[in-house]
């Protein structure tokens, strides 16, 4: 009996605990207060992220309860110097920042359980990197190299059954020649890194790198149909049982008209929005946010017939 009582708490606990983080993700307040975007694509919060020079760019991430968000702060698309991982924390009924986490990094991206964060930047020029952050009573570690490769590690995302997702050209090329990369998964374990392409369905000839993956493997959003100046669209593709993946369809022209770089996919944790970064060049980058869920169950349907 005394068991059951204890299991019984415990259960109310872990509901309650998902009944606030839902309820915040709900409120007002949420998203830095700002208003949610229909499926109009829309600036997010532009004058907060920038508040003194350069521009907010690539993948973003926020907290599983939505109450801290994670970006970059860059002062050049394809020159890391100057870059900064910058945050907002809602604290005390009100959103604090924005505070300088650490400088040199971007594409910040949460483990699966929050308790820490990758990062890419700062590579030797031969290797790639991914750096891992460590969540602490006050904030969080000094990145530390969480995998060092002779091979791409790029746009490294973890999903939850353990298996990592990058874009990468394995063994195929240096570390700088991305018409080499493919969208691949990663294992790691205690005696080998195995890294596997996902194969010609999804992937081409030329840069396949820019993506999201959902925690649970079920649909990629992936920078497509790339040009040579990395020109892109936004597609979707979902995991069929047999763990293939569907023909990408477009997200469509409310996201993908006109020609400009689209990059930093990321699905905040309710599910509702999609947020990338757009830009035709350095001067007109900025992080956008869309009602996503709604396209996404549209898009499956006609994927995967449900």
């Amino acid at each position: 009996m005394k068991t059951f009582i204890i299991s019984l708490f415990l259960g109310c606990c872990f509901c309650n605990s998902l009944f606030a983080q839902n309820n915040f993700l709900n409120s007002k307040s949420a998203y830095l207060g700002k208003i949610p975007p229909n499926d109009t694509p829309r600036i997010f919060a532009q004058q907060m992220l920038v508040p003194d020079s350069g521009m907010a760019m690539d993948r973003s991430a926020f907290s599983a309860d939505g109450k801290e968000f994670y970006y970059c702060n860059a002062m050049h698309w394809f020159n890391s110097k100057g870059n900064k991982i910058r945050y907002f924390k809602y604290k005390g009924n009100k959103w604090r920042g924005p505070f300088v986490l650490n400088y040199g990094y971007y594409a910040p991206t949460f483990s699966i359980d929050g308790k820490r964060m990758y990062f890419a930047g700062q590579g030797d020029g031969k290797h790639a990197f991914v750096w891992v952050s460590h969540r602490n009573k006050t904030g969080w570690t000094t990145p530390v190299a969480f995998l060092k490769k002779n091979y791409g590690l790029y746009d490294f995302m973890p999903t939850n059954n353990g298996t990592f997702y990058v874009g990468s050209n394995a063994n195929a090329g240096s570390v700088k020649d991305y018409s080499t990369y493919d969208f691949c998964t990663l294992t790691i374990s205690k005696t080998d890194t195995v890294i596997k392409s996902l194969g010609p369905v999804i992937n081409t000839p030329a840069f396949d790198g820019d993506f999201y993956v959902a925690p649970d493997e079920s649909y990629m959003i992936i920078s497509y149909k790339e040009k040579p100046d990395y020109e892109c669209e936004l597609g979707i593709t979902f995991r069929k049982p047999d763990h293939s993946w569907t023909v990408p369809l477009n997200l469509g022209p409310l996201i993908n008209g006109g020609d400009a770089h689209r990059w930093g996919q990321y699905v905040t944790p309710d599910g509702k929005y999609m947020f990338y970064t757009k830009g035709t060049d350095e001067k007109d980058c900025h992080i956008y946010w869309v009602r996503f869920d709604t396209l996404k169950a549209k898009l499956r349907k006609e994927a995967l017939g449900k």
